[in-house]
């Protein structure tokens, strides 16, 4: 399973994410499903059906998150860590063939639907951990070996 770390802002998104899910969504798929119930037979009514797939999906997550907010810890920012790469921090990386990344390191569960947000779990943010700008950092990935120079850390948003 993956670290149970998390920003705050990761931290206040996930209960926002759990508040729209539980007092607005719910209730109207709720709502939806009574009504495609009152309909008929169910066996073959679409919109019984889809909503109450939809449903059990919004039940899971709901689940899902209640769980993983008991169970984690937010990571609150601290002075101590400017200058080095820690949980939270905005990192720009750069390689030999001048390709450069910014990405910041987080929890599991605040990288889905974000390109600039790199697990603390991946290889990619294990090798950076502790290092300074200027330090070389070494990722193994599928091609092969590849090393990044850290230009700029950060834990402004």
């Amino acid at each position: 399973m993956s670290t149970k770390l998390i920003t705050q802002e990761g931290h206040e998104a996930l209960k926002k994410e759990l508040d729209y899910l539980w007092r607005e969504h719910r209730p109207d798929i709720t709502r939806k499903v009574a009504w495609a119930a009152s309909l008929g037979d169910r066996s073959e009514n679409a919109d019984y059906q889809y909503n109450k797939k939809l449903l059990r999906e919004i039940d899971r997550r709901v689940r899902y998150i209640r769980k993983r907010l008991e169970d984690m810890r937010v990571v609150p920012y601290s002075p101590e860590q400017e200058g080095r790469v820690f949980f939270g921090a905005w990192v720009t990386i750069e390689n030999v063939e001048g390709e450069s990344k910014r990405f910041r390191i987080v929890g599991y569960d605040e990288i889905y639907g974000r390109k600039d947000y790199i697990s603390i779990d991946s290889p990619m943010a294990r090798a950076l951990l502790k290092k300074e700008v200027g330090d070389e950092a070494t990722v193994q990935t599928p091609q092969g070996e590849m090393i990044w120079e850290i230009i700029e850390i950060s834990y402004d948003k």
